[in-house]
């Protein structure tokens, strides 16, 4: 199919749109109202420009843009060229649509939590949507490359939203790993593939001219630019800035997974496959033991979803959970781009939007729990989903959808990839079963993380809750209430939210016997000022005077009266218990070498940092977890709560989120003390019936409407995805895309 070129400037204007809304929210700062009213308008008009295309698209029509040649080169001069072609319209339609459901649900979100620089937070926000459409529409890799640096810029502010130390470090971490690493690997790319062929133009079934290049530099240049992509789209062990950012707001977090970034390096990918050098190249491409270029790029596509898929399953922290769950998502889609043959690049492009719109519907639940009941952490939901029926209802829809269960948008694009897998073990190469192995396996992994979260929401009670062995305890599980000031009712544990040891009063940290409000890691007699010598002595007097009196009453006669035979008593010669150097009996406590005085070694320098919070392996129950709860505040003094808090303050690591943060009023200079106040009030969680839900009971429309609206998508792509024209769309692409022998069956 040839397709019929129109110069027009309206891939342009969707570029633009923007930009100029950014300068009136910015303009706006002191009316929210107006600030986002342009933020909404600005997302309509966008959107409706995108669709104003697609008709002629679908047609086979390109529209282009073109601001003319600005760099003279070897060959052909390199132009600052938009393009609106089929793959561009798939990526476009896609980011436009979802960024108006994103609007809504920003809106309710930063005011439902009271969110300072919010005017910051639209602008980026509007900006980081320039850049987008900026990557789905560019013309050649040097434009496509200009537009990715603009995006991580613009979501730079967004992912470091909270400012806090936490905040800034993901910030640099995610410029680190995208701009100035994968940055780097696409302009090298680039210049590379400029050499070998002459142009960096886009074409149809890749550059006719690199075909006749060099083969090992060709295979260079193929995986600096898919490494440099993959970078956005978290392939392993490139990942690492993707669970950081999870500090950022949960609308970011949607930004991040589902509209924008990492979607914009799977394009990158897709672009560089079906573009750049072509399926049929990037099949021949040989490498020893009979793999070609696309089989290596589907083997880091497998091991990253199976590695992260299993990551994912320890995860506690709701929103790292979903963070892995993507970096194993989008890897479905660098493994079906390596599959040579129609129904593999099919499935490959269709998990594009299916990803989008369950994974949103992901995220912006896991928003609406915190927004609604300050709740992160997976083993604090027992029973929420009678208090938020509809938010846990639809993550559920949106669960089963990510596991592949029919009639749900990722059994289309999954089933795509496992016949284009199976036809290519046929047809070419037995390799491609082992991909196929990881689909499946990768299948049974996504329940296996998902089911925790449905069955501890709907099929658990607050007063019982059940450990989940992969989650959180050693195999064969624990039943523990999370109910707020009750623990499972050990021994004297007073208001303990930690699976206290016996006299562990308001302890949340594990504490060892007789630590009354210890948030440091628990040490012995912690709640007394460490070094305090008078208590030392007093306690060797007690036990002296303990001692004296049993020695009087050995002397006494009134012991033969009262019948008390001495043999009777375990253990009561004196001489079996232990003494020091002075004689002075001084039981001997003493479980190992440690001197717990000081903070145990750090055994991790990420999630695992034993002396700060409790790692995601081995979470403890119920409000508190590393820092006081509501609960534990009231069972002690004010005094006492205040000592605590000073030590426990320093206590979040990077598992912490701006979800753990954000639920408080105090927005003081220590931003980094605040505790975590989730899981279910004294009483368990209030119950919220049917009808009272669609009435709004459960939470603000402006968070309930966007999650109904993509868990709705979800479905509609699952049932009828021809209609919806992205399947429509994507046949176009692969059709125009593969040899004339490898097309549609």
């Amino acid at each position: 199919m040839t397709d019929a070129v129109l110069s027009d400037p309206r891939p342009l204007l969707a570029v633009l749109v923007s930009f100029v809304a950014a300068f009136l929210i910015v303009a706006s700062y002191r009316s929210p109202n107006v600030r986002e009213g342009w933020t909404l308008v600005a997302s309509l008009v966008k959107f409706g420009i995108v669709a104003s295309m697609l008709p002629a698209v679908l047609d086979g029509a390109v529209f282009e843009w073109s601001a003319g040649a600005f760099l003279p080169g070897i060959g052909a001069p390199i132009e600052f060229a938009l393009r609106a072609d089929a793959l561009g319209m798939l990526f476009a339609f896609l980011a436009s649509g979802l960024w108006i459901i994103t609007s809504f649900y920003s809106i309710g979100y930063m005011r439902g939590l009271d969110e300072p620089n919010q005017t910051r937070y639209f602008a980026a926000f509007a900006v980081s949507l320039a850049a987008t459409m900026g990557i789905a529409f560019a013309g050649n890799l040097v434009t496509i490359f200009v537009f990715y640096e603009l995006l991580s810029i613009a979501t730079y502010p967004l992912v470091a939203h909270d400012e806090t130390a936490e905040a800034r470090s993901a910030g640099r971490k995610y410029l680190a790993y995208t701009m100035f690493g994968g940055g780097v690997l696409v302009l090298a790319g680039t210049a590379l593939v400029y050499l070998l062929a002459g142009s960096v133009d886009f074409t149809a079934g890749g550059i006719a001219a690199l075909a006749n290049a060099d083969p090992g530099l060709a295979m260079l240049a193929f995986f600096l630019l898919a490494i440099g992509f993959g970078v956005k789209a978290g392939i392993m062990p490139l990942h690492q800035w993707l669970p950081e950012a999870m500090v950022a707001p949960t609308p970011v977090s949607g930004l991040l997974h589902a509209v924008a970034v990492v979607k914009s390096g799977a394009f990158g990918v897709s672009r560089v496959v079906l573009d750049v050098f072509g399926p049929e190249l990037v099949y021949n491409l040989s490498l020893p033991f009979g793999f070609s270029a696309g089989l290596v790029l589907s083997t880091i596509g497998a091991i990253t979803l199976t590695a992260a898929s299993l990551i994912a399953l320890r995860k506690d922290h709701l929103k790292r959970r979903l963070a892995y769950s993507t970096i194993s998502q989008l890897s479905y889609i660098i493994l079906g781009l390596g599959l040579f043959g129609w129904y593999g690049l099919v499935g490959a492009l269709l998990h594009i939007p299916a990803h989008a719109f369950m994974k949103l519907t992901l995220f912006f639940c896991a928003g609406n729990i915190h927004v609604s009941t300050h709740t992160d952490y997976i083993s604090q939901m027992a029973g929420i989903g009678k208090r938020m029926p509809l938010t846990m209802g639809a993550f559920t829809i949106a669960s089963l959808g990510m596991a592949g269960i029919p009639l749900l948008a990722g059994f289309v694009s999954k089933y795509y990839m496992l016949i284009g897998g199976v036809r290519m073990g046929m047809n070419f190469t037995p390799v491609a079963y082992y991909l196929v192995g990881a689909l499946l396996l990768s299948g049974v992994l996504n329940i296996a993380y998902f089911w925790p979260v449905i069955y501890t929401a709907f099929f658990e009670a607050e007063d019982a809750h059940d450990a989940k062995p992969l989650v959180d305890f050693p195999l064969g599980g624990e039943s523990r209430s999370i109910v707020a000031a009750t623990d499972g009712g050990r021994g004297d544990d007073h208001a303990a939210t930690d699976g206290g040891r016996g006299d562990d009063h308001a302890a949340t940290d594990g504490g060892r016997g007789d630590d009354h409000a210890a948030t440091d890691g628990g040490r012995a007699g912690d709640d007394k000022n460490e070094g305090d010598d008078d208590d030392v002595e007093e306690s060797a007097d007690d036990v002296d005077d303990i001692v004296a009196d049993a020695g009087d009453a050995d002397d006494s006669p009134s012991d033969a009266a009262d019948g008390v035979d001495e043999s009777d008593i375990p253990d009561a010669d004196l001489d079996d218990l232990p003494t020091d150097e002075e004689g002075v009996v001084r039981p001997d406590f003493a479980a190992s070498e440690r001197d717990f005085s000081e903070p145990a070694e750090r055994v991790d320098t990420g999630d695992y940092a034993v002396d700060q919070r409790p790692s995601d392996a081995d979470v403890p129950f119920g409000p508190g977890r590393g820092d006081l709860g509501d609960d534990a505040e009231a069972a002690e003094p004010d005094s006492a709560v205040d000592e605590s808090r000073g030590s426990a303050g320093s206590h979040d690591d990077g598992d912490e989120s701006h979800d753990d943060d954000d639920d408080h009023d105090d927005h003081g200079d220590d931003h980094d003390s605040h505790h975590h106040d989730g899981g279910p009030p004294a009483g368990g969680w209030k119950h919220i019936a049917g009808l009272d839900a669609l009435r709004g009971r459960e939470s603000t429309w402006f968070t309930l409407g966007p999650i109904l609206a993509s868990m709705t998508l979800a479905v509609l792509l699952g049932v009828i995805p021809y209609e919806m024209g992205f399947l429509e769309l994507i046949e176009l692409i692969v059709d125009t895309r593969l040899p004339e022998g490898v097309v549609r069956p």
